[in-house]
């Protein structure tokens, strides 16, 4: 196929050469020729017309004389080489009156004009042919090029120092504490590595960079080149694979000895779990091309032939996958593990993309950081530039409060589905779905605080209800756990209790709910059948990925886990209903003002739950009636 293309394009080129050889050609022999047919006379003709006054005008160019008679007609003769035109009409006889009556013009041959008629139309076909040669060479050159270098890396190289303006530092970086101390340590290496050569110490070969996607994991990396000030390296590691077998190993060999070059240098794989999983996992077995390539990763970082000045960062976000020997020490000795932002973090990362947009006095980054718990560096750069898309879309000069919290929702459920309108009845169960969910978190003591209740249709949902934990926690009791899934059933729980029945609408919160019973039985070790974990998750790659659960427990186990898992739902359950039908009254208010307003905030919400009324709501078009009225 590749062969075909090249065919074409030869072929393509060569026809434009003819078609451009033959238009130059038609120029030159257009611009050469008169236009208008001219007789041909001899040069004792030319004497004679002189003599019988015939002649107006004469145009002498090198031994050519043109000739324009008095009548308008014109001739065209050929005077002796080597001597002028007056010693030639001299010498056959012409009459020296006859001649002063006609004006002579004698034309320079020399210069541009002599290369122009004369020397170039003689060298112009071997100046094509010449061309011709070397475009042809040069297509050769290129295609044996092209095939020599296949196995080149395609490594991008930064020199950091030369571009101060998109130098990125440790400063450009928001939170991660503990993973700058560790990258500093490189970066000092790379600056001062005699300070640790004196004291026998041996910088870490290779860091590799854990977190989920988003956290910032490639942005470090940039960053420790932008503080050390060397050569960097950057590369994905789906860039080392190709369908033919050694050109990965070829592009490591060539990066590796490119870095060497530039020593010290810094080596980053993006993606690294693209060629560094098991071997043998896939197909093909040790003649694969990844493996291939990982070998020759393996062999570069700690081989025979290393060195040390070249320090390898890699990142990812699948660990598990990786192969043993990949993280061995000596190879990726040291794992950098970044976390999504805490709350201080997540505040510093919104200053640091506040940068540049203008703001309405009195938004507090602090409280839109405190409302994005689970955020990443990436979710936060993209709610920043979402709230500055909103303000623009409604011609303000500043962002708001009401762009940034809008902003939170659509990068938690999406956009708006203004043009899903729900029915009347669909409207008033949406409300009394998200009221019990809110009324649940509000009462049970370890439910999220409640930031939002909303039957305005976003993404795949109907309603939704924004929580938002009191604070951030790594660790949960059993107690957390068992209010969440009661939070998840109060939408089911007020769907039957006011309905008689209940909708397809809850199918999303059973999902959960019971996900987070089986944990509680099969992970988490909270329940009666003691502090085991039950069933082992792997993934499986063999033509595309699939999850695979080893079961290491028997059929009695697995009867005894679904007991369990159920008694955790129907406890739920049970005790969620007793706190609705307590709270009825109180749930009824909540949906009734969501069906009337669509939305309520934290304020509002919190009025209605200690028993408070909120001020009139007016409708949109009840406003536009009383104006109109007033106009009137």
């Amino acid at each position: 196929m590749k062969n075909k293309i090249k065919m074409n394009k030869y072929g393509k080129n060569l026809l434009i050469f003819i078609v451009t050889f033959f238009v130059i050609a038609g120029l030159f022999s257009l611009y050469s020729t008169d236009v208008e047919k001219v007789e041909k006379i001899s040069f004792s003709q030319l004497v004679s017309q002189i003599n019988g006054e015939k002649i107006k005008e004469i145009e002498v160019e090198g031994e050519k004389v043109k000739i324009e008679m008095s009548d308008g007609k014109k001739e065209i003769t050929q005077k002796e080489g080597g001597a002028a035109l007056l010693e030639s009409l001299t010498n056959f006889g012409v009459e020296q009156e006859k001649l002063r009556k006609v004006n002579i013009v004698v034309n320079d041959t020399s210069g541009s004009q002599f290369w122009l008629t004369v020397i170039l139309p003689f060298l112009l076909p071997f100046l094509m042919i010449a061309f011709f040669i070397w475009f042809l060479m040069k297509q050769a050159q290129k295609g044996n090029s092209q095939a020599m270098g296949f196995g080149s890396s395609k490594a991008r190289m930064l020199i950091p120092t030369k571009d101060g303006k998109n130098r990125i530092t440790f400063d450009d970086v928001a939170g991660a504490k503990e993973a700058k101390e560790e990258l500093h340590e490189i970066v000092e290496f790379l600056q001062n590595p005699k300070k640790f050569l004196k004291l026998g110490a041996k910088i870490p070969k290779g860091a590799l960079l854990l977190g989920s996607p988003g956290t910032g994991k490639t942005l470090m990396a940039k960053a420790v080149a932008g503080e050390a000030g060397v050569p960097f390296f950057s590369i994905s590691g789906s860039e080392f694979v190709e369908m033919f077998v050694g050109v990965g190993a070829s592009r490591v060999r060539d990066l590796f000895k490119q870095a060497k070059k530039n020593a010290p240098a810094i080596v980053f794989i993006d993606e690294v779990d693209a060629v560094g999983r098991h071997r043998g996992a896939g197909v093909g077995g040790g003649n694969d091309e990844r493996e291939q390539t990982l070998n020759q990763i393996l062999v570069e970082m700690d081989g025979f032939d290393t060195n040390t000045n070249v320090i390898i960062i890699a990142a990812t976000n699948r660990p598990d996958v990786l192969d043993p020997a990949l993280l061995r020490p000596g190879r990726f000795d040291r794992r950098i593990t970044i976390d999504k932002p805490d709350m201080e973090d997540r505040f510093a990362i919104l200053k640091i993309h506040a940068i540049g947009k203008p703001f309405d006095k009195g938004i507090n980054l602090e409280q839109i950081a405190q409302r994005t718990p689970g955020f990443s560096g990436a979710d936060l750069a993209n709610l920043m530039n979402e709230a500055a898309i909103l303000a623009a879309r409604r011609d303000k000069t500043k962002i708001g409060i009401d762009e940034l919290s809008e902003s939170i929702e659509k990068v938690i459920l999406g956009p708006e589905r203004k043009s899903h309108i729900l029915s009347v009845e669909e409207k008033k169960i949406t409300a009394y779905h998200e009221a019990g969910h809110a009324l649940a978190a509000k009462t049970l003591p370890n439910g999220d605080s409640v930031q939002k209740v909303s039957i305005i249709s976003r993404g795949h949902a109907a309603g939704y209800t924004l929580n938002v934990p009191k604070e951030d926690k790594s660790l949960q009791f059993k107690s957390y756990y068992l209010d969440q899934i009661s939070v998840l059933l109060a939408g089911y729980v007020v769907e039957e209790m006011m309905f008689g029945e209940v909708t397809t609408g809850a199918s999303n919160d059973l999902e959960r709910a019971t996900a987070i019973a089986r944990k509680l039985v099969t992970k988490f070790g909270m329940s009666n059948l003691g502090p085991m974990t039950f069933g082992k998750t792997e993934e499986m790659v063999f033509l595309g990925k699939e999850m695979h659960e080893e079961r290491n427990y028997s059929e009695q186990t697995a009867q005894e886990i679904d007991l369990q898992a159920r008694k955790f739902i129907h406890d739920a359950y049970a005790s969620t209903k007793d706190m609705m039908l307590e709270n009825k009254a109180i749930l009824k208010k909540v949906a009734e003002e969501l069906v009337l307003r669509e939305t309520l905030e934290k304020d509002d919400f919190d009025k209605l739950m200690n028993g408070k009324e909120l001020k009139k709501f007016v409708p949109v078009y009840e406003k536009e009636k009383e104006v109109t009225k007033k106009d009137i």
